[in-house]
């Protein structure tokens, strides 16, 4: 929980926010009253949201993982939220020490702490950029952003668990932001979706979002697969977070929990 006496200048404490929420969701302490409570509404309709976001951070895990071990060495993390256990850089480098990270996110909370986080072995070669993913040009023109990333090789665009606070035109800007990648890079996305939820439950968690800094936009399978076009998705495509390379015995056979789809494609050499 943060220090109910500290009052981060120039930012609102009062309007939950949805990184400081999912913070809260992982047992983070970099959250406010406001945030709290937001949070504790949507656990009323998701009770098992704590699950729900674990799952995603798990995926985050196998698949930097995968791409490390497919030879990925930079990786640009856009819509990075709090710092917490297997960061990016973290996971990258456990199997490729000379892995190049850049972080982008647009909340200043974020920031303060992503930077915070730049102590210790292996980060010289992490960054963290201040982006709004609305405008993908400047976010990969950015002078930190090309001074850390080679787009002459291959680089990952991480876009978790962030789309689905785009309201319009997400796949634009998605086609937008990876534009200048080269082939043999790759595009990793979660997206939240109402699949599995009861009906009546959705509108209740869009309406807390609502009044938050981030509306949200929950999207159904068939509307997330065009985010990815360009790409062809590596197996088993566009499943559920928690059915991506997990190992057999723990895929699920019946309704899943994880609230979230997950995908990682490759631009074809």
């Amino acid at each position: 929980m943060a220090d109910e006496g500290w009052k981060p200048v120039g930012i609102d404490t009062t309007t939950p926010n949805a990184a400081r929420m999912y913070d809260f969701f992982l047992g983070g302490k970099d959250n406010f009253p406001a945030d709290r409570a937001a949070a504790e509404k949507i656990l009323e309709y998701v009770p098992e949201v704590h699950h729900v976001v674990r799952q995603n951070r798990a995926f985050l895990a196998r698949a930097v993982r995968h791409l490390a071990e497919n030879g990925i060495r930079q990786f640009i993390d856009i819509g990075t939220g709090l710092p917490t256990q297997n960061n990016v850089h973290e996971v990258a480098q456990g199997f490729l020490p000379d892995s190049r990270v850049v972080y982008v996110d647009n909340d200043p909370v974020v920031l303060a702490h992503a930077r915070a986080l730049l102590t210790g072995e292996g980060t010289g070669e992490v960054a963290v950029v201040e982006g709004d993913l609305h405008e993908p040009e400047k976010i990969m023109s950015d002078p930190a952003v090309r001074s850390m990333i080679d787009f002459d090789e291959p680089v990952a665009l991480l876009l978790l668990a962030v789309l689905h606070f785009i309201q319009d035109e997400p796949a634009g800007l998605v086609a937008r932001l990876s534009a200048p990648l080269p082939p043999g890079s790759y595009l990793v996305i979660t997206h939240a979706t109402p699949q599995d939820s009861r009906a009546e439950d959705v509108p209740k968690v869009m309406e807390v979002y609502a009044s938050s800094t981030s509306p949200v936009t929950l999207r159904e399978r068939d509307e997330i697969l065009p985010f990815f076009e360009g790409f062809d998705l590596v197996d088993p495509g566009l499943v559920y977070v928690s059915q991506w390379h997990t190992e057999p015995d723990r895929v699920l056979s019946g309704p899943d929990r994880s609230r979230a789809y997950g995908g990682v494609a490759r631009r074809p050499l």
